[in-house]
């Protein structure tokens, strides 16, 4: 049963070259049939192993090496059907048939944003 949906920035700095990027993630809190919890991410609509651990770092886009992030921003996702009173709409066509733009949008990229170029040096090395 899912317990907490959520979309995690998560940023990144090299170690090595002093590169800063982020990365959006959506990550689901479950908890499986014997009560155990657990915790899922994705990317891109791929999943992922966390990016706060060594195995799921991503490499660096410059040099390649690989940093753990650190969680700098979070949106919780209700989940549904939330408390009572909370704003909802019962469909009244099929849901291939309510909004049909929705097929046909971009995938929603889960780069955060624009890297920042800080390969000037580590800081204080000014």
């Amino acid at each position: 049963m899912i317990t907490e949906l959520a979309v995690e920035r998560v940023e990144f700095t090299c170690g090595h070259c002093w590169h800063t990027w982020s990365a959006d993630y959506d990550v689901q809190y479950y908890r499986d049939e014997n009560g155990d919890e657990w915790e899922y991410f994705t990317r891109d609509g791929d999943g992922v192993p966390s990016p706060y651990e060594p195995q799921g770092a991503p490499p660096c886009p410059l040099c390649g090496r690989r940093w753990v992030g650190r969680l700098t921003a979070r949106r919780p996702v209700p989940v549904p059907p939330g408390p009572a009173g909370t704003p909802r709409q019962r469909l009244t066509t099929t849901r291939e048939q309510h909004r049909t733009d929705r097929h046909a949008a971009p995938p929603l990229d889960a780069d955060a944003g624009r890297s920042q170029d800080t390969t000037a040096g580590a800081p204080g090395d000014q």
